[in-house]
């Protein structure tokens, strides 16, 4: 495994007592920096253990490069229209303002790229969400968890009956399941229909997780230049 300290790189995993030492020096320039950045600075989402969560969610990894990349940098104002017409959604000045780092972390197997795991963050009913994704090269989900969530119901959303519904979802998938949720009645396809408001008075924190995981395939779409099999729009951007 291998950890990455800079916006680009790879290296091996460390063992325990470098990693503890890592985490004491990380720690120590997280709070450094925080401490001199602007209130209103932009936060990523990322992994809070790199090397643990790569491991669990991709056994035969090795190594994984992590890379940061944010609206702004790879093409303002005209990426984030076409974020907007594919997610039918205003992107949030605070969440999610053009300058905010997405965090990818790129799994693998000796030189071959098996994966990736990418995170986003979410406003809910109860304050931030941080909803990751592990996708196969293709952008296939092979997992979803939150590695944030503040809600009295947390339990239902993290439960595996609710988060394995996704599961094998595309982009596409989500684009449907998006603009069907906030209806609540639109008749779906089998591997859709599955997929259920776990809750029983956070119907809120559901569509914003639905959102946010349309948001976070959007995201990794356009910043790798996936295909779907949707019909690109005038903008080149997917409906």
């Amino acid at each position: 495994m291998k950890v990455s300290t800079k916006t680009r790189g790879e290296r091996r995993v460390p063992g325990r007592l470098a990693v503890a030492g890592l985490m004491l020096a990380v720690t120590f320039l997280a709070v450094v920096i925080i401490a001199a950045a602007p209130a209103r600075a932009a936060v990523g989402c990322s992994l809070n253990d790199p090397d643990r969560d790569v491991i669990r969610l991709f056994p035969t990894a090795t190594s994984y490069r992590t890379e940061f990349v944010s609206i702004e940098e790879r093409g303002g104002d005209t990426l984030a229209a076409r974020v907007e017409v594919a997610l039918g959604d205003e992107l949030d000045d605070v969440f999610e303002s053009l300058d905010v780092p997405y965090a990818y972390y790129t799994v693998l197997t000796g030189t071959d790229p098996i994966g990736r795991i990418h995170g986003v963050n979410q406003k809910g009913m109860y304050g931030g969400m941080q909803l990751i994704l592990a996708t196969d090269m293709t952008g296939v989900i092979k997992a979803f968890y939150y590695q944030r969530l503040s809600s009295p119901e947390s339990g239902r959303f993290r439960n595996e009956d609710f988060t394995s519904g996704f599961v094998g979802l595309t982009l596409d998938d989500l684009l449907v399941l998006n603009a069907a949720v906030p209806g609540g009645d639109a008749e779906l396809p089998d591997r859709l229909a599955i997929i259920k408001d776990p809750s029983e008075e956070s119907r809120e924190d559901f569509e914003a997780t639905v959102r946010g995981l349309t948001k976070n395939l959007i995201l990794l779409h356009e910043f790798f230049s996936i295909e779907t099999d949707e019909t690109p729009d005038s903008e080149g951007g997917t409906r």
